[in-house]
Parts: structure tokens; C-alpha cells; sequence
């Protein structure tokens, strides 16, 4: 089967190989108080149990030190967005947000880390065990500074932009923990990193609403007769239904053309990415099995509805069948 890359991904692509390419000074010096770091990591821990139950599901099923280091991740993922979402005098001045942003850009990227901060110290350590090229946490947390003045997106495109910015650059960083094989697993993480941000952005839309932002495209809504009036109203209707189904069938292609691309994972890896990917693809038949009700409900995988889909997943990944052409250069 060829991959398929569409003009919205081209860019994207670019942005991800000139990015891999950037590693930065490293070896990071290694910490020498054992106990202090597996304190940080244990931290890093419950910030993704809390945060993110998915994840942390999903994340079980890797070995001890790429679990670790991915929960450091999504915690240094997790203190970039708290920034801009959760500033500490309320929404905060956009100028200060910047300023706290650019402080935690500096420390979290840091040669020497920050002892007094666990996420920094569990995050500097991850960074220097797997070789984590800099520049995607820097994407990543220009991704997330967008969210401090950007509330709407025009088309597609431009929203694909922001889901590089904030999803991608994490699954490339995962991807450098968990192991792969070279830059032909580039495309298909960047198709995932797209289809779960766009799960989120289809599951929150109310709450999105309530913190004053929009994510779904303006100019597709609009084919659909749909207005941001409507949103605010949360109308359920037959438009509203159409357009969350085309929305729904978009993001599933984009995690089918995705799948292929676990097989060039290391193997004690694939069955932990093919459960991130699994379990929140289940959310978009929650969306669907609630008439499309994204306004007065969070759609969401009980812990039971997690569980009989694992068994499944584990097969899909142990069986799955890999990329049959070569898909690096675009």
C-alpha cells in the first residue's frame, strides 16, 4: 500500500526531518543522587496518573526505563501546557505567560538540570538517556504558546499547524524512548500525532468553548451551515451531526494510514503506542454512540471499556503488518 501524504502534511513533514536533525550538545550530565532522581521520576508518575489515564494505561505496557522516561515526558509535556492554561494569577497577562514560557524553555532544556524541580530533573535524564533532539520540545512548546492569542482556526490546514505543534512533536519524542527504526517512521507518527489531537479537539468542544476557544475549522463549519452561534448553544442537530461525521471519518483514516507505522517501532514498544492509539480512536464511538453530544458530556473509555480492547490491540500490534514501501523522503 503507498502512503498517502496530503499538502497539509508536506510542510509539517519538514518541520519534523530538519527537527530530528538537531541534536543539540549532547551527552547531559548524569545525576549522581539515585534517589533524588528516581524520586523526580516517581513525581513525573503521578502528574500522567492524574492527568491523563490513557496514557498512563497505555504507557504501562512499556519496559521500566522507557516507562519512566515517557511519563517524564508527558509530564514536561504537562508544565509546558499548565503555563498557558493554568497561569497563576488566573488567565494572566499575555506578556508574562510568554515571559514564564521562555523561563521554562531555558531550564527545561538546560545542560545542567534543575535539581529543585522533579519534572526537569526526571525530563533532563529521559532527554539524555534516549538522545531526544532539543528542538522538538522546543515545537512543542511553540505549539502550546499559541493557545495564549490564538482562539480560532480558519481551515484545516491551519489547524493541523497547531496539532504539529502540541501532539506530533510528542509522539517523536516518544518515538526516540520507545526505539524505531529511521525516518521512514516519521510520516506515519506524524498522521497519529494529528488524528490524536484531533480526538481531543472533537471531545472537548464545549470545554474548549467555556475557556473562550474554538479549534474546529471555521470554514467547515460553515460548509455545513454551521456558526460559532451554534456552538455557543450547543445545538445537536441533522447539520451538526453531518459535520461531526465527517470530522469522525477523517480522524479514523488518519489512524488507519497511521498504523503501519508501529511495525517500525522497537518491538517491546509497539504494543504501548498501538494502546495509546487504540484506546483513544474508542473515544471518537463514544462521540458517535452519544448522538455526537459534545456539549454537555465528556466523551470518554471506562476503565472496563479500556480493558476488553486491550486483548485485541495486543494482537493487532503482534501481528500487524509493516510499511511495504519506502516512505522517508516525500
Amino acid at each position: 500500500m503507498t502512503l498517502k501524504i496530503r499538502d497539509w502534511e508536506r510542510p509539517l513533514l519538514s518541520l519534523a526531518y530538519e527537527a530530528g536533525q538537531v541534536y543539540g550538545p549532547l551527552p547531559l550530565p548524569k545525576v549522581r543522587d539515585k534517589k533524588e532522581l528516581d524520586k523526580a521520576y516517581e513525581f513525573c508518575e503521578a502528574v500522567t496518573a492524574v492527568n491523563s489515564r490513557s496514557f498512563f494505561t497505555a504507557s504501562r505496557f512499556l519496559p521500566r526505563e522507557k516507562r519512566r522516561s515517557v511519563r517524564a515526558l508527558y509530564a514536561f509535556c504537562r508544565k509546558s501546557d499548565d503555563i498557558v492554561d493554568k497561569p497563576p494569577s488566573g488567565r494572566g497577562d499575555p506578556d508574562a505567560v510568554r515571559d514564564a514560557l521562555a523561563s521554562w524553555q531555558s531550564r527545561s532544556l538546560a545542560q545542567k538540570a534543575d535539581g529543585k524541580d522533579p519534572v526537569i530533573l526526571a525530563w533532563s535524564d529521559a532527554r539524555r538517556q534516549h538522545g531526544i533532539p532539543p528542538r522538538y520540545a522546543e515545537q512543542l512548546i511553540q505549539g502550546v504558546a499559541r493557545d495564549i492569542t490564538v482562539r480560532r482556526y480558519q481551515t484545516f490546514a491551519d489547524l493541523t499547524s497547531y496539532c504539529y505543534g502540541v501532539a506530533v512533536t510528542v509522539g517523536l519524542m516518544s518515538m526516540h524512548i520507545v526505539g524505531f527504526t529511521g525516518v521512514d517512521a516519521i510520516p506515519y507518527a506524524l498522521k497519529l500525532g494529528v488524528a490524536l489531537q484531533l480526538t481531543n479537539v472533537l471531545r472537548d468542544v464545549g470545554e474548549d468553548w467555556e475557556a473562550g476557544r474554538l479549534y474546529l475549522p471555521l470554514d467547515e463549519l460553515r460548509k455545513f451551515g454551521l456558526d460559532e452561534k451554534d456552538i455557543e448553544a450547543g445545538v445537536v442537530d441533522d447539520r451538526w451531526r453531518a459535520f461531526m461525521r465527517f470530522q469522525i471519518g477523517r480522524t479514523r483514516q488518519l489512524y488507519s494510514e497511521a498504523w503501519p507505522g508501529i511495525a517500525l517501532l522497537h518491538a517491546d514498544g509497539r504494543f504501548a503506542i498501538a494502546a495509546a492509539a487504540g484506546l483513544y480512536r474508542a473515544i471518537l464511538a463514544d462521540i458517535e454512540a452519544h448522538d455526537y453530544d459534545v456539549f454537555s458530556r465528556r466523551a470518554h473509555v471506562s476503565t472496563w471499556g479500556k480493558l476488553r480492547r486491550l486483548p485485541a490491540i495486543w494482537w493487532s500490534s503482534k501481528t500487524i503488518r509493516g510499511p511495504m514501501t519506502n516512505s522517508g523522503a516525500v
